[in-house]
């Protein structure tokens, strides 16, 4: 089984750096990436359950069209975050089962 991160971001330079926090750990990750790719380089391998089964799901594409990547960023339920780029103090709270869907 893989112990290291699957996913890394090459460092080239000096990079700022932010940190985040991800169902209560912190990570100090570069800035300016996505949160999906932050937490993969962090080695997170689970961002949500899976609506069938409760199995865990990760990002698959990268770019947004999955939706695999949801997850709870700063209080707001159902973000993608393939799609939001990290910032200093974030919260990321892992989401389990089917999005919630508020019809007004």
């Amino acid at each position: 089984m893989a112990t290291e991160a699957l996913f890394s971001i090459p460092q080239a330079g000096e990079v700022e750096a932010v940190t985040i926090t991800f169902d209560g750990s912190a990570f100090t990750v570069p800035a300016a990436i996505s949160v999906a790719a932050a937490l993969l380089v962090s080695g997170v391998r689970e961002f949500r359950s899976s609506v069938v089964g409760g199995g865990p799901r990760a990002p698959y594409c990268m770019m947004g069209v999955c939706f695999d990547c949801l997850a709870e960023i700063d209080g707001v339920p159902n973000r993608q975050a393939c799609m939001v780029a990290v910032a200093p103090g974030m919260t990321i709270r892992r989401q389990h089962g089917k999005r919630a869907v508020e019809i007004e």
